[in-house]
């Protein structure tokens, strides 16, 4: 739906997992073999990634200022489970939270992870519109990105807006 590029880092994996669902279609791209399979998803893991999507999709709503979509396991709850662990360099001591190839609630943990110490975990957002909530990474320099398009999202809630100050 959105012509913006994708988020940064592991949070491309977050912004197309939310984005597997088409609320206005009513597509779930999750439904394919193959974009089950790009995401590491058995057939036994397909109701767990759904409400770990529909979750995300809430917090991204969130993010952006709005109530959830619909009644969703909290977050929190569901990325407690993630397994994941601390990596030390040998080398130079360094450390990082890594979840390498595991499950995709880990690999959507160590995402969150690393947005949050980079910053940049609040700028991931949910369309407002009703129709969409489709994930995008807000890249505006004051943060505030209401749409995924300004084109077709954005435009339409103008021409509402419009047409109710109108009446």
């Amino acid at each position: 739906m959105s012509e913006r590029s994708p988020a940064p880092g592991g949070l491309a994996l977050v912004e197309a997992l939310v984005n597997t669902l088409d609320i206005e279609s009513d597509i779930d791209a999750l439904d394919t073999e193959d974009v089950r399979a790009r995401f590491g998803i058995g057939a036994d893991g397909l109701a767990g990634a759904r409400a770990l999507r529909e979750s995300l999709r809430a917090t991204l709503l969130a993010h952006a200022g709005h109530p959830p979509h619909r009644a969703v396991t909290p977050l929190g709850d569901l990325l407690a489970a993630a397994p994941l662990y601390v990596a030390v360099d040998e080398r130079d001591g360094s450390a990082a939270l890594r979840a390498d190839d595991g499950p995709l609630l880990s690999r959507v943990a160590g995402a969150v992870a690393e947005a949050l110490v980079a910053g940049t975990w609040t700028r991931l957002k949910a369309c407002e519109a009703d129709t969409c909530h489709w994930a995008y990474y807000d890249r505006s320099p004051a943060g505030r990105g209401r749409w995924c398009s300004m084109q077709v999202c954005g435009a339409r809630a103008k021409m509402r807006r419009y047409r109710e100050k109108a009446r």
